[in-house]
This record gives C-alpha cells, structure tokens and sequence, in this order.
C-alpha cells in the first residue's frame, strides 16, 4: 500500500490533483439518458475511468479495556443508486455511506487509514473527537497510509467524513458514514429495547459535479441501514433499498434507530408513519432525553437515537417529512408481524 506516515507529517502539495476533485463539464447536451450517461463521463477523473475496486471490510480490533484499534480503506467501488444508474462513488471501506463504527465513551482510538484511490488525496473527519484538524485529519496521499489516535470521551450518534479539500465533493460522492459512541452508563432505556438499527440518510447529485453540489438540489435523498453486527440488513444508499426489503420487527416491540443525516446540504425531518416517538436522545447523549415526540429536525450531519412501540401488525413507513425528498427515495419501510418475520404480504410505501 505504500509507505506509511503520520497524519501529523502529511503536506498537501498537489494543486493539481486537488483541482481534479471539483473538475465540472458544463457543456450542453442532449436531453436524455444518453446526456447522463455523457456527463458522467465527462466528470469522472481520468484514474477512476475503469477502477471499480472490491469492498475493504472494516478492520475492528479491541485490544483493550478503554482501546481499539481502528482500520479503513478510502477507494473507489461502483454503486447502483437507482436502477440502472451507476455511481462511481468515492467510498469508505467500498460503502457509501460507509461502515458503521461502534466504540464505548472514553475509548482510546487509533485510527488508520488506507488510501487506495489512485489519484486523490483523502483524510477522516471524525465529529465524534476533540482534535486538532491540521494535524490528526490531515491528508492521505494516494498509495500511501496515515494514523493518529485521539479519545471518545462525549457519548453520542456522530457523523464521520472525509475532509479534504473541496470537502463537498468528497463527502456528496459518498464518503460519509456514522460513528456511535456508546454512553457509559447506557440509556435509560436499554432494557426495554427489543430490536436496534442504524439509519443513514444521504443525497445524491450529478456525478462529481461541484456546482451541482454548491447550487443544485439532488437528484435523489435516500436511506441506508448498516449493520450494527454480523448479519444485520447493511445497504448502500440505494433508491429503494428498505422498501424492497423492509427492516422487521414484531407486534409490542420497542424499536430503537440510531438515525444520522450526513447531507451533505439538505435537513432532514425524521418520522415514522404511524407512530409517535417515546423516547428521543438528540445527538445520542442521554442527558438531551425527550418524550412524546413526533418528527425529528435533523441538520446536516445532526444525529439522535430515536425509540418508539409498534402495537399492530403491518407497515410502518419511515420518511423525512421534507416530501419532495419522499419523491426522490427518502422512505423505507419497517414491517411488523406477529412473530417478527418476513410473512411475505406487500408493504405499502409513501
């Protein structure tokens, strides 16, 4: 993978390369898929054309009591936003959003990260950290790798990104993800918590297009689940992906989502049809604990652990009751039966 060094010792020394990351074709075309298709195209850096590069698990290693050891690759993998329309996404670990990262408050973490993009700079912004950005997310260059370690020592549901320069590009060609740091002293709703899942919310534009980023609205707002341990549902943010298979639970359960908007531009008002909210933790720290509640506002990069009972069997659709993003993906669909098993009937959607 190259030569390692230290975050600390990383200078950004290529204008050209970084120029690259919000190249724009603004040339006009036709009408069309073949004007997507030539856009596209036009706006993929030359490195990338052909390099669509396999999933990287995410390497986790608790190594001791108050210390983990932490390891993620920044690549380039192909990603079906919608049927048909494939997005050569800058990733983390080959996911867009990335892995989920799960980590106990007062955690010591030593992060490494693994640049496999040929051509571009990346780093890790974690908002889960006290740190010094020039130092400790300083930039990757390609072929190479950094690390640095720092303390979780605030509990919550945080956003994780790449901070690179244009970091708008970075994080709306995919490299976003979410980190959970989970509180010493649990919720005060641990025990009464049947099923757990993590929500992403996410946007997509034109390809690798910066003024489509900076002045556009996207063309899609979707919702990703990532899995929490081994065999959870774990999705891309896929146009459909929690509709065509919907998340489970069954009939009296209390639900918990971890729930983060990564944007990168666009709020996010979170609810679940049919429903109201028993219990919410804005940003995932217990001491901002609220009741009763029936849509989350949700900023851009504004996280929270939302709880609520299902009494009756059927669909539950979860949204952000910005509609105009419904239209655009942003809805998936928690099923619940008797047994809290796929009973194969159809879902509605919204």
């Amino acid at each position: 993978m190259g030569k390692i060094v230290k975050f600390a010792a990383i200078i950004v020394s290529s204008v050209m390369v970084l120029s690259a990351c919000g190249k724009v074709d603004l040339s006009s075309e036709k009408e069309g898929k073949a004007q997507s298709n030539k856009s596209t195209a036009s706006n993929v850096i030359a490195p990338h054309e052909h390099l669509n590069q396999k999933p990287t698990p995410i390497k986790m290693n608790r190594i001791g009591e108050h210390e983990v050891n932490i390891e993620m690759t920044s690549q380039i993998t192909d990603i079906e936003i919608s049927k048909g329309d494939m997005y050569k996404a800058w990733t983390f670990n080959g996911e867009a959003p990335g892995p989920v990262i799960v980590v106990n408050q007062g955690d010591k973490i030593n992060f490494t990260l693994k640049n496999m993009d040929p051509a571009i700079p990346h780093s890790m912004d974690f908002h889960a950290v006290h740190a010094a950005p020039s130092t400790d997310f300083a930039n990757v260059m390609p072929d190479e790798t950094g690390t640095f370690s720092y303390p979780a020592n605030n509990p919550g549901v945080f956003m994780y990104h790449c901070g690179t320069k244009p970091v708008l590009s970075h994080i709306a060609n995919g490299m976003h993800g979410t980190i959970i740091v989970k509180p010493t002293s649990g919720y005060p709703t641990d025990s009464e918590v049947d099923r757990e899942f993590v929500i992403v919310q996410n946007e997509w534009y034109k390809y690798n297009d910066l003024n489509d980023f900076t002045n556009g609205v996207p063309k899609n707002v979707v919702f990703s689940a990532k899995a929490l341990k081994d065999g959870d549902i774990n999705t891309n943010g896929t146009v459909g992906a929690l509709v065509d298979k919907p998340l489970l639970a069954k009939v009296g359960d209390k639900v918990r989502f971890y729930v983060m908007n990564v944007g990168p531009n666009e709020v996010s008002s979170f609810h679940v049809v049919g429903t109201m909210f028993d219990d919410v933790y804005m940003d995932g720290n217990p001491f901002n604990h609220f009741k009763g509640m029936q849509t989350i506002m949700l900023p851009a990069s504004g996280g929270a652990v939302i709880e609520f009972t299902v009494t009756k069997e059927g669909s539950y659709p979860f949204v952000t009751h910005q509609f105009n993003h419904v239209q655009k993906g942003a809805v998936g669909i928690l099923k619940v039966t008797q047994d809290g098993h796929d009973d194969g009937s159809e879902v509605m959607s919204h």
